[in-house]
């Protein structure tokens, strides 16, 4: 019988990198997620002398019965800092879950992440042992767009478990004399999540006299609304905030809105069942963010 003397070989250059990734982190201690633990990696990438900010990074939550639960695992093309700081400010804004639960651990990667995908990488070495809770579960930081305002969410999605908080001060609101259009923008960046709306000229020539720079989402919401033409309303959905000329349109994930004639009215979010293995509720953080505002 002729010995064999040949074989093949394929070598696995992503195996490789998933394995020297997940070895890298694993040695790291979860740090609170905090503005000051981000602005602190500004300092050590200089330290280490790095050209490119970006890198890999997962987030956990605190287990009520001890430990850290990993809960998502992401990339930064961007700086690491402000992705996390993207995640920490739309954490802050949710109710049923304290950012104060919220650690992360990451490294920077110099090479071209967009060619290896490292996070898919680890989510594929991470899925070989245990679960992810929020990877596919519609975690994704960007505007999902018009088109997605009226989805029916699976009841497992990280917005119907953990919806905006309405009850959360408005950062940066100023009392007194303004047009509504001001008051718009200063509601748009004052809250942590997404408030898109509909342009309108009307928006620059009313005036409203705003009577307290402490006022929730719910409050400056109701006031908004009397201010606005007919037709209009504000839909508060589990996961953002918009507001159209779309007197009539129901929102599946809505639970209230806030209409032009003073009303406000509360609803039960529609949802489906979630199967399991099922991705198709996954979010693209890289979608191109598609607000008219």
């Amino acid at each position: 019988m002729t010995a064999q003397y040949s074989d093949g070989f394929r070598l696995s250059i992503t195996k490789a990198l998933s394995s020297q990734l997940y070895a890298a982190l694993e040695v790291l201690e979860p740090a609170p997620l905090t503005m000051g633990n981000l602005d602190a990696l500004y300092a050590q990438a200089k330290k280490l002398g790095l050209d490119s900010l970006s890198g890999v990074y997962q987030l956990y939550r605190e287990n009520p019965a001890g430990g850290h639960e990993l809960t998502y695992v992401g990339k930064a093309d961007q700086p690491l800092p402000k992705r996390l700081g993207e995640h920490l400010f739309k954490l802050s804004g949710r109710v049923g879950i304290s950012i104060d639960e919220i650690s992360f651990k990451c490294l920077f990667v110099e090479e071209d992440l967009s060619a290896v995908s490292p996070e898919k990488m680890l989510i594929k070495r991470h899925l070989e042992t245990s679960a992810i809770v929020w990877n596919n579960r519609g975690f994704g930081i960007n505007d999902p767009g018009r088109n997605r305002d009226g989805t029916v969410l699976k009841e497992d999605h990280f917005d119907v478990e953990y919806r905006i908080d309405l009850n959360r001060e408005v950062a940066g609101l100023r009392a007194g004399a303004q047009s509504l259009r001001d008051l718009l923008q200063t509601v748009k960046s004052g809250v942590p999540y997404i408030f898109r709306y509909q342009r309108s000229a009307s928006f620059k020539s009313t005036r409203v006299v705003v009577p307290s720079a402490n006022m929730s989402v719910d409050e400056i919401f109701r006031f908004i609304a009397k201010h606005l033409d007919e037709g209009w309303k504000i839909s508060a959905l589990v996961g953002w905030t918009i507001m159209y000329q779309d007197r009539d349109r129901a929102y599946a994930s809505a639970f209230r809105y806030y209409h032009s004639d003073g009303t406000v009215k509360d609803a039960i979010p529609r949802t489906k069942q979630a199967e399991e293995g099922d991705m198709s509720d996954q979010e693209n953080e890289d979608d191109d963010e598609s607000a008219l505002f």
